[in-house]
């Protein structure tokens, strides 16, 4: 069996949550707490596993992948049914751009050691640090919305009637905003989105509340 080295609310590890439960792959859990003690990603035994020190990790018989997206990808290949991207070139192009749109450009910045950073580095405030936070998810969701409201067909989910690789970056992202409390009125399509994910059990089940280790 595959073992996921996760904490609940990394956004990275949630998003391969999502995809291994679409995907129907039983896996072991292993927590990685981001904050006691320092952050137990920076020790030395977890960095024996990632030298990043970030997670999530997945390890897969002698497989070890680090990266998000690069171990949903795996799973895509390894396990193709059920696919988590379409099948012709330009529409999976079109799904990594929207993932990417939030795995690249929102979250980074966002991240628990550039929050970090701000905080013990550079001295900002909490109350800057939420605005810091905020700010980068309405830039992001701002341009998101706009692109999912131009699509020339909308479904059930970010692109199409099918969760996507897309889908899995998206709620993850969702969840951090309401945590923010994002006033999500001017996001009615990423909204709509969301809410139709939380009806499907494999979602649910990668939620943070869900997990071993929630808090």
């Amino acid at each position: 069996m595959s073992t996921l080295y996760s904490y609940f609310r990394s956004s990275a590890a949630y998003r391969v949550r999502i995809a291994l439960n679409l995907k129907g792959l039983d896996y072991d859990t292993v927590p990685v707490h981001l904050v006691r003690d320092g952050g137990e990603q920076l020790k030395p035994a977890y960095r024996a596993l990632n030298v990043n020190g970030l997670v999530p990790t997945f390890l897969d018989g002698e497989v070890n992948i680090h990266q998000s997206l690069a171990i949903i990808e795996y799973l895509e290949e390894v396990h193709p049914t059920p696919a988590l991207l379409p099948a012709g070139p330009l529409a999976r192009a079109q799904v990594r751009a929207l993932a990417l749109d939030i795995a690249a450009d929102i979250h980074p910045i966002d991240n628990l050691r550039v929050l970090r950073y701000l905080k013990h580095e550079l001295g900002v405030s909490e109350a800057q640090k939420n605005a810091w936070y905020v700010h980068w998810i309405l830039e992001g969701f701002t341009a998101l919305e706009a692109r999912l409201a131009a699509q020339s067909s909308q479904g059930k989910f970010v692109f199409g009637d099918t969760p996507t690789l897309a889908d899995c970056c998206l709620v993850p992202q969702v969840y951090n905003a309401n945590r923010f409390k994002v006033d999500m009125t001017s996001f009615p399509r990423i909204a709509a989105i969301d809410a139709h994910c939380q009806t499907l059990d494999a979602f649910r089940r990668a939620a943070p509340e869900a997990q071993p280790d929630a808090e």
